[in-house]
């Protein structure tokens, strides 16, 4: 029997919900999902210019689970490019640090310091806020 797989820290969830082909000539309406932490490690790897030791580091994983986890990144990102595929992105098996919420209005995601409440969005004053993570695993 395999090992339970542990959460993969995420230090921010993205800032969007997917991407989606411009000019779709196929029609195709499948999605490839990309998951918080492959897009916490395309974030760390290519934009953050780690190396993945360090990278692994920061998400609490081996440095050969980083690994896969990217490759899974970059094979999802390059089918979804090849097949003009949308990519939407789910949380799958990510713990983010601290808590952060989203808005059920303008899906503004957001943190709120200690010595604040959570009351509303602060970009849209709406009252539609959930923790993330908690309905969306």
């Amino acid at each position: 029997m395999p090992r339970q797989t542990r959460l993969r820290k995420v230090v921010a969830p993205p800032s969007f919900k997917g991407y989606k082909p411009y000019g779709n000539i196929k029609g195709d309406s499948s999605v490839i999902e990309l998951n918080y932490e492959e897009y916490e490690a395309i974030k760390l790897a290519d934009y953050d210019l780690m190396n993945h030791k360090e990278a692994a580091e920061l998400m609490d994983v081996s440095r050969a689970t980083f690994a896969r986890i990217y490759e899974s990144a970059r094979r999802k990102i390059a089918k979804s490019f090849v097949e003009a595929k949308e990519i939407r992105t789910v949380f799958g098996n990510a713990k983010l640090d601290g808590e952060w919420y989203i808005c059920g209005s303008c899906n503004a995601r957001f943190t709120v310091p200690e010595e604040m409440h959570k009351q509303s969005c602060p970009v849209c004053r709406s009252a539609e806020v959930s923790l993330l993570g908690s309905s969306n695993r």
